[in-house]
């Protein structure tokens, strides 16, 4: 299984904060005090602990790195980043969903939301609508162009993930669904 995950995993979303502890942030304050003094560099790497599996971590920076290289490429061309990419997939899944919908989704400020949405509005990907029974609620639906990003986007994620699963049981796919639900936060939990 940990073959096949290495093959697979060529994209794994990131949490954009981390939390960490108090004691964490202290210890991390004093090393980095200028009364503490030259640190000693330590030439010993990081090995797997009870807890910790450096090779899963690993395995999922560099499947995140390759899973959107595909994608950042075409999407360069037009100007645009990882932001427009998780709108115009969102919207493309969930036609007519609110702004809001989109806001709880993507984790994001309105600010943060507001550029990318304006951008690609203004280059005719995305259609934003008044809904029918409040005006002031905005309804998101793509355009024929911003379908075809979508696609266009999607296509060499899914040939990755194809190639990944390659030979794999219909049990073995169910297994990375699971994982890969797995790792997402739940709400109202945090990662421990």
């Amino acid at each position: 299984m940990l073959e096949f995950m290495s093959r697979m995993l060529t994209n794994f979303p990131t949490s954009r904060a981390v939390a960490q502890t108090k004691k964490g942030n202290a210890k991390l304050a004093r090393q980095n005090s200028p009364r503490a003094g030259k640190p000693e560099p330590l030439t010993k790497p990081l090995e797997n602990t009870d807890t910790i599996d450096f090779d899963i971590i690993e395995l999922l920076f560099f499947s995140y790195r390759d899973f959107v290289s595909d994608p950042d490429a075409i999407l360069s061309e037009s100007g645009f980043g990882r932001a427009h990419h998780r709108v115009v997939h969102f919207v493309n899944r969930n036609p007519g969903m609110t702004v809001a919908d989109l806001l709880d989704t993507l984790k994001i400020t309105k600010q943060s939301l507001a550029r990318v949405l304006k951008q690609l509005i203004d280059s005719g990907y995305i259609q934003q609508i008044a809904g029918p029974e409040d005006r002031r609620q905005r309804k998101l639906y793509p355009t024929k162009t911003g379908r075809e990003l979508a696609l266009a986007l999607a296509e060499p994620q899914s040939r990755r993930i194809e190639r990944a699963f390659d030979g794999a049981s219909p049990e073995v796919r169910e297994g990375v669904k699971a994982f890969l639900s797995g790792m997402q936060n739940r709400q109202n939990s945090k990662a421990d």
